[in-house]
């Protein structure tokens, strides 16, 4: 399935070598493939923030929001698509039908009043009437609730645990809590406004809601007092699309594939989480063109209902059958790549940093350095970061399929080191606004985006030209070099045999 000897030393790399970080200090020439240094130029900062405030304006004339299941994100769709099929792209809309959760209800009471207490994605349902118990409040800190000693000192047995939002993840959270032997989590917010639209990821243990930051603040003034909170919801269908689009040159049996996702959360335009990833990826589509002079095909998607848990990207992948999933020789992910105080961090393929996931399918190490080499040349130092499935690329590397990507970071904490390697501000959130209202045209570092939008375009290109890399071929530098090295060991073979018979 590999494509012609094309691409140059940046993706030359063996399976067995294992992704480096970038440390460069000075930006050069990024080495690789004509048209990958070419399309990195095409694609500016400008006209990826054009895209940008298109999606604000969608979200400003339709409630504030780009949602799955609203008319911003409809309007979202039709924009999008429009600017492909103009630029002649094979495109498509494919639905998909998922379950979605209805309320039935959302509390939290304490004497005699009700707040409101949203249940996170993945958390179980408490029953008909709640659970109730002392409301014990984990000291606040950078890092409340994320270590297991933060819960010493105070009984929670049977109580319903209290934490502010930031530091970790919220399941990390909830299982402390549950260990401690918490019988419910409220989180609160750490900026205004509801705590919504969020998960702990995997199924959670304990009912976990989110309460807002003003709520929080009066609930944790309640210490100790009874607290019953019941949260609970049934299921009902709905259809929503994504949007697929694909050059009409290049192999269709040997497919490049980027996408972002294109919903927001229901409180904001998400113009960070994903307008940047999807302003990026469309930009990139709009300068490569239908017709790019590419051995491989290259397939874009912008994802529907990812805030609601993947759920466009895992039922398309899903729908495919194993012939046309060994279609895709693989996956590239963007998923927020303008942080306000932005982090480069690339996806760890191998998990060569350790930071917690298992390496992915063969040929991601080598996607992760292919974007490491570009930022090296760029000057640009990286980190890898978990990948832990957590975005669109989730259902990809469970059916086996390479993937990789870039992220410039969101709730998660800058620390002092990395504040000093990339400027920003320890101690505060890569995205303060992180799936909250603030998440706005403002709320983007535009000189991390521009950064990322070249290395999409950059990457994207080069295996259009050559996938050798990823499908566990010797690239064309490498194999040169193993021919001359047989040809020198044959020559001083010979020489040694013509050496023995002069001595004979």
């Amino acid at each position: 399935m590999s494509g012609r000897s094309k691409l140059a030393a940046v993706l030359a790399v063996s399976a067995l070598v294992a992704a480096p970080t970038a440390t460069a200090s000075a930006a050069t020439e990024p080495a690789g493939p004509a048209l990958a240094k070419k399309l990195a130029k095409k694609v500016t900062v400008e006209n990826v923030n054009r895209h940008l405030i298109a999606f604000q304006r969608i979200a400003d004339r339709n409630g504030g929001t780009r949602a799955a299941l609203t008319p911003g994100y409809d309007a979202s769709v039709e924009y999008v698509a429009g600017k492909l099929r103009d630029e002649g792209f094979i495109v498509s809309t494919p639905t998909f039908e998922f379950q979605i959760p209805v309320t039935d209800a959302e509390s939290a009471r304490v004497d005699g009043v009700n707040y409101q207490a949203i249940i996170m994605t993945a958390s179980p349902q408490t029953p008909v009437g709640g659970v109730t118990g002392p409301l014990r409040v984990v000291p606040e800190d950078t890092n409340t609730g994320c270590d297991a000693a933060d819960f010493a000192g105070q009984d929670f047995t049977g109580s319903v645990a209290l934490i502010r939002r930031g530091g970790c993840t919220f399941e990390q959270k909830h299982l402390n809590a549950f260990a401690a032997g918490a019988i419910a989590v409220l989180v609160s917010n750490n900026t205004a406004g509801p705590l919504q639209n969020v998960t702990l990821t995997n199924p959670g243990k304990i009912p976990t809601g989110g309460v807002s930051q003003a709520d929080g603040t009066t609930l944790a003034g309640k210490a100790g007092a009874s607290v019953t909170v019941d949260m609970r919801f049934h299921n009902e269908t709905r259809t929503q699309r994504n949007v697929i689009a694909q050059t009409k040159t290049g192999r269709t049996n040997n497919v490049v594939m980027a996408g972002a996702h294109l919903d927001s959360v229901e409180t904001g335009a998400g113009i960070n989480d994903n307008g940047t990833g999807s302003a990026s990826l469309l930009e990139t589509a709009l300068q490569l063109g239908s017709r790019p002079k590419v051995d491989n095909a290259i397939r874009f998607a912008w994802w529907g209902a990812e805030e609601r848990g993947l759920i466009g990207s895992t039922k398309w992948v899903q729908s495919l059958t194993f012939e046309q999933q060994l279609d895709i020789a693989l996956y590239l992910n963007f998923d927020m790549v303008g942080s306000p105080n932005a982090a480069y961090f690339i996806y760890d393929g191998d998990n060569s940093d350790g930071v917690g996931s298992p390496a992915g399918p063969y040929g991601s190490a080598q996607i992760e350095k292919a974007f490491a080499d570009y930022f090296v040349a760029k000057g640009v130092p990286t980190e890898g970061t978990d990948f832990s499935g957590r975005s669109d690329y989730g259902e990809f590397i469970k059916q086996g399929i390479p993937a990789g990507g870039l992220f410039t970071g969101a709730e998660g904490v800058k620390t002092a080191a990395q504040a000093a390697k990339w400027g920003g501000t320890a101690g505060v959130a890569y995205d303060p606004c992180y799936h909250s209202a603030c998440d706005n045209l403002g709320n983007v570092d535009r000189v991390a985006l521009g950064r990322n939008a070249g290395a999409i375009a950059f990457v994207t290109a080069a295996y259009g030209v050559s996938t050798e890399d990823v499908n566990g071929v010797p690239p064309r530098t490498k194999r040169a070099e193993v021919r001359s090295s047989a040809a020198l060991m044959q020559a001083a073979a010979h020489d040694d045999d013509h050496s023995h018979d002069a001595v004979a």
